[in-house]
């Protein structure tokens, strides 16, 4: 028998982020996808999750993991396809380790994804973008904050992780202010920044606080913005905005969703 243990905490420590040099955001979602899996198994099968091992994690037992995926936990089809994902990563580092588990990592390599419906994200207009953008207080420093963290986002075309993870030494002054992004798939990509959205950043960082994170946008406590706290930011504002522009109640979901939608 084979024990499980060693070859996660490889995958985890060593595998993804030295290795495939993988993203902090891509790393958890891996573990949490194998945090559950685990868990999973553990219960199944009455043992304690340092106790399992390799040969016990079969196809079957994958097929039940997924199905309690979506009856129990009341997962959606795209986030029972993101476990799996993650499990068929782990599968495939697996059999360069152990040849003798060939065929059990086969036939879980093997399971399909599963079909998604895919919802439509609906456009803005530029009169709604524009309400948005206008929507922070340009007198509080909150709202400093937020008019740039919505002009840089929205310029730049940024997905909010991107906007979040900012850091100050990716903002270049010369020859004109530009940002530097690293990616999806560690893509860097050096992005100039529209007039309005130029004045928007100098104007937060002239009252950003000397907070301990190097991030560009930080919260109220000088820490670095969450993804769910910009989502917050993102709900007050489109709310604010909605009442000068009434088109935007019905489409709110496009914000939380994506946030950059390029403006027709």
């Amino acid at each position: 028998m084979t024990p499980l243990a060693n070859h996660v905490s490889v995958f985890l420590r060593q595998r993804l982020p030295i290795e495939r040099r993988a993203s902090d955001r891509t790393s958890a979602t891996y573990a949490l996808a194998l945090r559950l899996f685990v868990e999973f198994a553990s219960e199944r099968l009455k043992v304690r999750p340092s106790a399992l091992q390799l040969e016990q994690l079969d196809a079957p037992l994958v097929q039940e993991f997924l199905t309690h995926l979506e009856t129990q936990r009341h997962n959606s089809s795209a986030t029972r396809n993101v476990r799996l994902a993650a499990i068929r990563t782990f599968m495939r580092f697996i059999e360069y380790r152990e040849p003798a588990a060939l065929a059990q990592i086969k036939r879980i390599l093997a399971i399909p994804m599963k079909r998604a419906n895919t919802r439509l994200i609906d456009y803005l207009t530029r009169d709604e973008m524009q309400a948005l953008l206008d929507a922070p207080a340009p007198n509080t420093r909150d709202g400093i904050r937020d008019r740039a963290m919505l002009y840089v986002g929205y310029s730049a075309g940024l997905r909010v992780s991107e906007l979040v993870s900012l850091r100050l030494e990716d903002v270049v002054f010369n020859p004109r202010l530009s940002i530097r992004v690293l990616g999806k798939g560690r893509r860097e990509r050096a992005l100039p920044l529209w007039r309005e959205s130029a004045t928007a950043l100098r104007a937060w960082l002239s009252v950003r606080p000397s907070g301990r994170a190097p991030e560009v946008f930080l919260n109220a406590r000088g820490e670095a913005m969450t993804r769910s706290g910009f989502e917050y930011v993102l709900d007050k504002h489109v709310q604010i905005a909605g009442r000068h522009c009434r088109s935007l109640a019905t489409k709110s979901g496009s914000f939380r969703t994506y946030f950059v939608i390029r403006a027709r």
